[in-house]
Parts: structure tokens; sequence; C-alpha cells
């Protein structure tokens, strides 16, 4: 890494920091509802990024989104775009991007160095130098719960990672699917155990409020079980399809409670919430999008 770039990530890992000192202190002082960042997961809208990315996020920037996270960091590329291209991307269009999702697995700690491999450092660098105050990892590979021990290394790595994203002003954070609050280890479900098992200074849960519902979880009630350790959360909701299974659908439009769901977050310190809709029901995930804005800004958000 170059010295200017190097220095261009302290920089802005010092501001993060500063924005989240000033963050936790406005809400201290607001007793109402404290400011809460609405952003779009661009994995609702992949084939259009895929297909056009710059008339994608255009579209997005022109329905009134201002945030956007990505799901799509390959080769070290954002969409196909070096991180300084799709930094000047995003900033001529508006948009800001906090957090974003990449995969972290076992392979990408060296044991025999006792550190993670230069190429998760890397996506931690190009994670800071485009602003990001999060790095989520969306997914864990099953090997990693296969046995108690497998999970807790896998656990004590999520921590590890946090140290490191701390060091650039950011925090680590896990998003959940649904076997998270089914599969169970030594009696515990695995959701038990990553939030007994990791460091709420270092490691966000993006609790994913669709996603938990396959599983028959209730979003409110583990927000309320597990109070503050959701800065970070994905605003989903769900119907169920004629074959008995469940898909995505607008906000609001579901079994969720997402709105229920959402203010008992805001008000337990939430500052980001992303939307997230991956079936559209005869509509373009763009109109979708669009609905979806609205039904946030109805909600107050």
């Amino acid at each position: 890494m170059n010295t200017s770039r190097r220095a261009f990530i302290k920089t802005s890992a010092m501001a993060l920091a500063g924005s989240a000192l000033l963050y936790k202190t406005g809400c201290s002082l607001n007793a109402g509802k404290p400011k809460v960042i609405t952003a779009v997961q661009l994995y609702c809208v992949r084939d259009d990024m895929r297909a056009d990315p710059l008339g994608s996020l255009t579209k997005l920037a022109n329905m009134g989104y201002t945030h956007v996270e990505h799901a799509n960091y390959v080769n070290h590329k954002f969409y196909g775009w070096e991180p300084s291209e799709f930094r000047k991307v995003l900033d001529d269009l508006g948009l800001k991007m906090p957090s974003g999702h990449t995969v972290m697995g076992p392979d990408h700690w060296d044991e025999s160095a006792r550190d993670f491999t230069p190429e998760w450092k890397r996506l931690v660098d190009d994670a800071a130098y485009m602003g990001q105050e999060y790095v989520i990892s969306p997914w864990m590979d099953p090997a990693m719960y296969s046995s108690y021990d497998n999970f807790m290394w896998f656990m004590d790595l999520f921590n590890k990672c946090g140290e490191l994203c701390q060091k650039q002003g950011m925090r680590f954070g896990y998003h959940n699917h649904d076997f998270e609050f089914s599969e169970t280890l030594r009696g515990e479900t695995l959701w038990d155990l990553i939030m007994n098992n990791t460091d709420a200074d270092k490691v966000v849960m993006q609790l994913d409020t669709g996603n938990m519902y396959v599983a028959g979880a209730k979003a409110s009630e583990v927000l309320a079980q597990y109070p503050g350790r959701y800065d970070n959360i994905h605003a989903k909701d769900m119907i169920r399809r004629e074959d008995g299974g469940y898909e995505s659908c607008v906000l609001g439009q579901g079994l969720i409670g997402v709105r229920e769901a959402l203010d008992l977050a805001r008000d337990q310190g939430t500052r980001l919430i992303v939307i997230e809709q991956e079936a559209y029901q005869g509509k373009t995930p763009m109109e979708r999008m669009e609905e979806n804005l609205a039904v946030m800004k109805s909600w107050g958000y």
C-alpha cells in the first residue's frame, strides 16, 4: 500500500471513530428517536448491477437512496471497479457505502503466521478506503459448525477480525440466515453461541429480520433477548409461497411485523437499516426498491 493511501485510510479511520462517538453522544441526549440511516443492499438489484452497474446506481440515487451496501468484492474490485474508481462513482452520485458483504472463511487465517492472510487484510484496507464502517460476513460454511470445537475456533476468529477492523475505525459483523436459529451444538442454538462468545465491542450482529423467520425465530423477541447488539440490521419481510416455503416481499406486506422490529431496534441504538428483498412477485427489482424506500419513509425512516 502506498504512503498516501495509508494516510488516507488512517484519516478515514479517525473520522469514522469520531462520527461513532458523536452518534452515541447524540443518542444519549436525544430522548426521542435517534437518527437512523436507510440503505439498500445491492444484492436486491443483482441482475441490474451485473448488466449495468453505473446505470443501476444512478437509478437508485435518483429514487432518493443515499446509502448502499455492497455484495460484490471480487479480485480486489467492487462490481468490476478498482476501489478508487468505485469511490469516485459513488461520490459523483452522492452515495455513501457504510457497509459491505464479503464472506470470511477459515482460509482467511494463516495459522502458521498466527495472522490473517494478506488477501483478507487487503479487503479490510479497501473497505476502510471506501469509507465503510462495517465489514460484514454474510455466510458460514457448514464445516464451521460441524463440531463445537470448530465453532468455538471460528468465534475466536470473529473476535480477531473485530480487532483487525477496529484498527481501521470499523467493526466486523455477521449476517444471519435461518440455520443459526435451528442448528444446535451442546444444546444451544448457533445464534446463542455466537452472541455469548463474541465481543460486543468488536463484533456486530447484522440481524436479518426475514431469514430468521424461516426457522421460527421472531425479530422482536431476539432483539429483546440481546439488546444493544444490532447497530446494523437488515429489514426484510416474508410471505408464504404456494409450495409452503417463504420468499421476501415489500416491507409491511408480509408476516414479519417489520416495523415493530425496526422501531425496537432503533430504540436500542440501531443506526443503520439496510433494505433487502430478493423476490419480486411480478415486478422489477427496481420497482420494488422504490416501493420499499417509500414504505421506510412513511414509517419515519
